[in-house]
C-alpha cells in the first residue's frame, strides 16, 4: 500500500496535490475553519471484486470531529486515472471519505477510444458488473475507521455515470448516486428496487445522449415512483467536468469538451445533493 500527505490549511485552495495527480486535476477548496490544518491521506488499495482485484485509491482527511460519509467514484471509461485521483481528493477535502475504484481491474487504463471501448463494452452488456463492482468497493470503504457507514453515496463521469445510474436501478444500497454526463440507457427499473436518491447532471448539448434517451429514462423512473432530480447545463457536451476533454476530443476527433461553468454548476448541484441525502 502506498500513502501520500498532502497538508493544507482549512480554508485554503489544495492546489499542490491535486497539481501533483496530473491530467488536470480539479482544484480543490478546503474546509472553511482556517483555524486548523489537515492532512489529506491518498492510500492504494486492493479491492477483491469477483476473481479481479481492482487496484483503486481512497482519500481522506485527517479531521476526526465527525464520521465521514463515503463517497465512491466510478471514472470515465478512461479507467482510474489522475482526474479521478484528484477527485477523490477534492472530495476529501469537503469532509468525505472518497473512494476512486479501477473498475476493470488489475489497475487497466485506456490511451485510446478502441481500447477504451473494448474495456467498458463488457459491462454495458452485463450491467449486473457495475454493481457487485460497486457493493465490493463499499463493503472495503466500510473497513475503515472513522467512516459513517450510513451516508453512502456513488458517483461516475460518462461511463461512471452509467455505472452508478443502472446501479441504483438494481437496487445498490447507497443514499444516492450522481451521474455526470452519464449515459442514460440500460436496465429498466423494477418498482420498490431503486431505494437511491438520483441526480443527473447532464449537458445539453451531448451529442451521446439522444432525446428519447432522455425521455425514455424519465418515463420509466416516473413509472415505479423513484426520486430523482435531472439538470442540464447550456453548452455542455458529453465529459464536460474534465479539463483534459476538449484536448482528447480534439486528439480522437470527439465531440468532447471542456465547460468551466457546467462544471462548477455541476459540482455545486452535487454538494447540494449531499447535503439533502446525509441529512
Amino acid at each position: 500500500m502506498q500513502k501520500r500527505f498532502v497538508h493544507f490549511l482549512a480554508g485554503c485552495t489544495l492546489v499542490a496535490s491535486l497539481a501533483s495527480c496530473g491530467n488536470n486535476a480539479p482544484t480543490t477548496e478546503g474546509k472553511k475553519d482556517s483555524t486548523k490544518t489537515f492532512t489529506i491521506t491518498e492510500d492504494t488499495v486492493d479491492i477483491q471484486a469477483d476473481s479481479v482485484v481492482l487496484k483503486s485509491v481512497v482519500a481522506y482527511s485527517s479531521d476526526t470531529s465527525v464520521k465521514k460519509p463515503i463517497v465512491l467514484i466510478v471514472p470515465e471509461w478512461w479507467g482510474l486515472d489522475g482526474y479521478v485521483k484528484g477527485r477523490a481528493q477534492q472530495l476529501a477535502a469537503l469532509g468525505y471519505f472518497a473512494v476512486g475504484i479501477d473498475m476493470y481491474g488489475n489497475g487497466k487504463v485506456a490511451d485510446n477510444p478502441g481500447l477504451a471501448g473494448e474495456l467498458a463494452g463488457a459491462f454495458y452488456k452485463n450491467p449486473q458488473l457495475w454493481y457487485s463492482r460497486l457493493q465490493a468497493a463499499l463493503a472495503k470503504a466500510k473497513t475503515y475507521p472513522g467512516v459513517d457507514t450510513s451516508k453512502v453515496a456513488a458517483i461516475g463521469y460518462c461511463f461512471g455515470g452509467s455505472a452508478v445510474l443502472n446501479s441504483a436501478k438494481l437496487g445498490l444500497p447507497v443514499n444516492g448516486v450522481v451521474s455526470f454526463h452519464g449515459g442514460l440507457a440500460g436496465v429498466t427499473p423494477a418498482k420498490g428496487q431503486t431505494k437511491a436518491d438520483i441526480l443527473v447532471c447532464h449537458g445539453m448539448a451531448d451529442s451521446f445522449v439522444p432525446a428519447a434517451d432522455v425521455a425514455t429514462f424519465k418515463k420509466q423512473l416516473d413509472s415505479v415512483g423513484a426520486s430523482y432530480t435531472f439538470k442540464e447545463y447550456p453548452d455542455a457536451t458529453h465529459a464536460f467536468t474534465n479539463p483534459n476533454a476538449t484536448e482528447k476530443g480534439k486528439k480522437f476527433n470527439m465531440p468532447i469538451r471542456y465547460n468551466g461553468a457546467a462544471d462548477s454548476a455541476s459540482f455545486n448541484d452535487m454538494k447540494v445533493f449531499f447535503d439533502k441525502i446525509f441529512k
